[in-house]
């Protein structure tokens, strides 16, 4: 069911990541109002000089009419 992938730079703890995982699952899970077992969350770390290549041209400037949150910054 629902699945996100959180994209962000290097340096957070495994421990970090974990908390921020579970927060997303349970909250997705009650909002969405599904099952905490069907959600799942994955965090990929692209470092700073690959973000623009890596994520700003390949997963927010072409979904931008699908970012309900956009980003307040620019990569021009």
């Amino acid at each position: 069911m629902p699945h996100v992938e959180i994209k962000c730079y290097p340096g957070r703890t495994e421990e970090q990541k974990k908390k921020c995982a579970d927060k997303i699952a349970e909250d997705i899970a009650e909002v969405l109002g599904c099952d905490i077992s069907s959600v799942s969350v994955a965090i990929k770390e692209i470092p700073a000089e690959e973000w623009k290549e890596k994520v700003w041209e390949v997963d927010i400037t072409p979904n931008e009419k699908y970012l309900y949150v956009k980003p307040g910054y620019t990569c021009e």
